[in-house]
């Protein structure tokens, strides 16, 4: 064979590396394809163009009609039944003496409360014995059953408890012929059901009156169009003009921005999109609760609320909140009480101060698993831990990040930028803890590589005499092209890098459906936390050697991970408004008994709780009986052979080796043998396998995986 002959043959051998570039282009094209919104963008350009052509036409109608001139707009009439039925719910407020009581000027921000349910429809009011039975069979009049039944939808409106009011409430301006201080709000309310993880979403818009603290609105199925020029049809009848007065620069407003942002080229494509759940609208009341406060220092704690300056005010009363919401469309009526609001500002500090003490929390967590990780950075600390408990912390990190991330983009003002820092020092630890398990597979994946079988010895068959033996002519097999799938599925497999595209693809879509399904994030909160500590100790007993995790990480670490499933699972003011679970205390004690059990096994030995039979473990002997290899007993240095590592003589009873191991106090005490048999059978002395095997856990000789010494 010639020289070029053996270079094709080496060439031939050496797999060379398919190139990622194929793979980056063809996901990036999807990435295209499922991101692209051109069609969308024109879609909404046409649909604000539409609104902008609606709200040119409601306001020259309205304006018409505010002017007593001939117009297309026709103001219904106030339906006078349903003040008695609110009022048997509630109760309007009245003008205060300004010395000694004050209302709330301004409610945006986020208001949460519980609801009662009531149907009011004819068939379910003719067996109550409601006290305002009658005002109800008034409201409802003779409404038609077949319509009803229709608006409910797929929405269960009986089992809903809970609601979720966030208030955007504009500053009163002043406009002519309005005696009376008038706020435009709107907002969005969300119906909530216990028993499933979807809310009824609302648009409201209405009116708050500052002088009395009343609001009165309407509450729509996202997607269906609220026509605020209909208000002053259910507010008081002495506020009707002053409120259609107010109606008319807010759709002014509104038609100015409706036209920046189509010059601007700012499109909005958060609308709604889907089935609705269903087509009941509400009639809003409500009701702002007094406080003992002077409006004078009410004004001044709203200022300083505004614009910080830091001067002293008041203490911030309690935002209270009753009210009603009333479908007659639907008969049904949710009586809200005992809502308490949050302001936006406050809300905002809230959010910070998370922010603050959540990444406080990181960078401990950070400090402690770098101090770990500086204790166990050698193979033989690396071979005594578990690569799941460093990969599962790394997932719930990486989940943690990007739900901080989703947060900070949701918040979208100043609080945003305080929840970038958790979501940093959360991407930091997610990174390092990867980097850990990584170094952790290449250590113990040895481990678990089966050693290959010896050849066998190959038979030749006895040599039969030839003979004229006719073969059958059969057709050749039709070769068939491999299919796409199976050329994907290889491609896959031969090259890495596709593979860890895919790998992150597959990995971000699951984070993605973990950050916006509430339920699907509490079973993963469950499962991850529960798997912290629980694959060590099976390692641990598997293995029969104690972690080399120290108590300081185990506890320190539990700690921190349980500070952000205890918030948001306990406390029922969290800044994610989460409901609180009672399973989540005895997913703590879950954890904590984890760590109990793996610092009772440094103590006592990994399998110390198992029985006895269960209890113990494979080890290989290093020290068997072997015999001496020198051909003469008799000579004075009796040799079991040669090291694999130093190639010097090993020797049963080594003075060096008693000397360096026991200080040469123990020199009959029993010290351990001088050698080591690995289990493929090549000998070394103990103390150079010592020093090998905190390098690397292979066979110096054959690199076949070696169990611990």
């Amino acid at each position: 064979m010639d020289r070029n002959d053996e270079n094709d043959g080496q060439s031939a051998r050496i797999p060379q590396q398919r190139s990622s570039v194929p793979s980056f282009l063809f996901l990036i094209f999807m990435l295209f394809i499922l991101t692209n919104h051109t069609g969308d963008e024109f879609l909404a350009r046409n649909h604000y163009q539409d609104a902008l052509q609606s709200l040119n036409y409601q306001l020259s109608n309205f304006t018409a009609w505010l002017n007593g001139t001939e117009s297309n707009f026709i103001m219904p009439d106030r339906n006078a039944a349903a003040t008695p039925l609110v009022g048997s719910f509630m109760s309007f407020g009245s003008r205060l003496n300004p010395q000694w009581a004050s209302y709330f000027s301004n409610v945006t921000g986020f208001t949460h409360g519980e609801i009662d349910f009531f149907n009011i429809t004819p068939p379910s009011l003719g067996s109550a014995t409601y006290s305002w039975r009658t005002h109800a069979e008034t409201f409802m009049g003779d409404t038609n059953m077949t319509d009803l039944t229709g608006h409910f939808g797929s929405w269960n409106w009986t089992g809903s408890d809970k609601i979720s009011w966030s208030i955007m409430d504009r500053a009163p301006i002043s406009v002519k012929g309005v005696t009376e201080k008038i706020a435009m709000v709107h907002g969005r309310i969300d119906v909530r059901h216990p028993a499933t993880s979807d809310d009824m979403k609302l648009d409201f818009e209405g009116v708050h009156f500052l002088a009395n603290g009343s609001i009165y609105g309407f509450a729509e199925p996202t997607g269906r169009h609220i026509d605020i020029r209909y208000i002053p049809a259910f507010v008081p009848e002495a506020f009707q003009n002053d409120t259609a007065r107010t109606i008319e620069p807010e759709l002014m407003s509104r038609i100015n921005k409706v036209k920046d942002m189509i010059d601007a080229g700012v499109i909005d494509q958060d609308s709604p999109s889907g089935e609705s759940q269903g087509g009941c609208g509400f009639s809003v009341y409500a009701q702002i609760a007094p406080s003992e406060i002077p409006a004078k220092y009410m004004e001044d704690l709203e200022d300083e609320l505004q614009k910080p300056t830091g001067r002293w005010t008041v203490k911030r009363p309690p935002l209270k909140l009753n009210g009603v919401l009333l479908s007659r469309e639907c008969g049904i009526l949710y009586n809200l009480h005992d809502a308490e609001g949050l302001r936006s500002q406050l809300f905002f500090r809230k959010v910070a101060t998370y922010a603050g003490i959540s990444a406080l929390v990181y960078l401990v967590q950070l400090l402690l698993l770098s101090r770990q990780v500086d204790r166990s950075r050698t193979p033989a600390g690396l071979s005594r831990v578990s690569l799941w408990t460093f990969l599962t912390q790394s997932i719930v990190d990486s989940v943690s990040f990007a739900g901080h991330i989703t947060f900070a983009i949701i918040a979208n003002g100043r609080p945003s930028l305080s929840l970038v820092a958790p979501a940093f020092v959360a991407c930091v630890l997610f990174a390092f803890e990867s980097q850990h398990a990584i170094l952790i597979n290449q250590v113990q994946a040895p481990e678990d590589a089966v050693a290959p079988p010896p050849p066998r010895p190959v038979q030749q068959e006895p040599s039969v005499p030839s003979q004229a033996v006719p073969t059958p002519t059969t057709a050749p097999p039709r070769s068939t092209g491999p299919t796409f799938l199976s050329l994907l599925f290889r491609h896959i497999r031969s090259d890495p890098q596709a593979r860890i595209w895919l790998g992150m693809f597959f990995f971000l879509t699951f984070i993605v459906r973990v950050i916006v399904t509430p339920s699907l994030a509490l079973v993963f909160v469950a499962s991850m936390y529960s798997l912290f500590w629980l694959p060590q100790i099976v390692r641990s007993v598997k293995k029969g050697r104690s972690s080399a995790l120290t108590a300081e990480y185990m506890i320190g670490t539990s700690l921190c991970r349980l500070f952000h499933a205890l918030y948001f699972l306990t406390c029922p003011k969290n800044v994610l408004d989460v409901e609180p679970r009672r399973w989540i205390w005895y997913l703590a004690m879950f954890i904590f008994l984890q760590v109990a059990i793996i610092l009772l096994q440094q103590r006592f030995g990994p399998a110390f709780f198992l029985p006895k039979r269960f209890a113990r473990a494979q080890v290989h002997d290093y020290h068997p009986a072997l015999p001496l290899s020198a051909a003469d007993p008799e000579a004075p240095e009796e040799s079991l052979g040669d090291c694999a590592i130093c190639m010097e003589a090993i020797h049963t009873e080594d003075e060096k080796q008693l000397e360096h191991v026991t200080g040469g106090l123990l020199r009959n005490v029993g010290a351990r043998r001088s050698y080591s048999l690995a289990p493929c059978q090549h000998l070394f002395h103990t103390e150079c396998l010592e020093k090998w095997l905190a390098i690397k856990n292979i066979c110096p000789h054959c690199r076949r995986p070696l169990p611990p010494l």
